[in-house]
């Protein structure tokens, strides 16, 4: 049986590796985007650890909303990496801040 605890041990376990993700590899702008995603995800399951552990569905409704967001920023993120990909021939996040107006 799997109970409360598992479920905040594998939320805390995928928010460190996000973390870690973000510290470790700040030049690569998908692998920044990946960790944020990743962070989204642990938070969403320990939403539904305890909308599953106290019988409230507000915490699942909490869930749909940030998936809505989720996927609306990776959208948008994806976007703005292909115009800067196209006019700068590259992704890495030190030569971003160089932009022109």
């Amino acid at each position: 049986m799997i109970t409360l605890p598992h479920y905040l041990t594998l939320g805390a376990v995928l928010f460190c590796i996000a973390v870690a993700g973000i510290f470790i590899n700040r030049k690569n702008v998908i692998t920044l985007l990946m960790a944020i995603e990743l962070m989204l995800l642990a938070v969403n399951t320990n939403f539904i650890a305890f909308s599953r552990f106290l019988g409230d569905a507000s915490g699942q409704v909490f869930v749909f909303f940030i998936l809505t967001v989720a996927a609306a920023e990776s959208a948008i993120g994806l976007a703005i990496l292909v115009v800067l990909f196209r006019n700068r021939a590259t992704i890495n996040v030190a030569e971003i801040d160089s932009m022109k107006g």
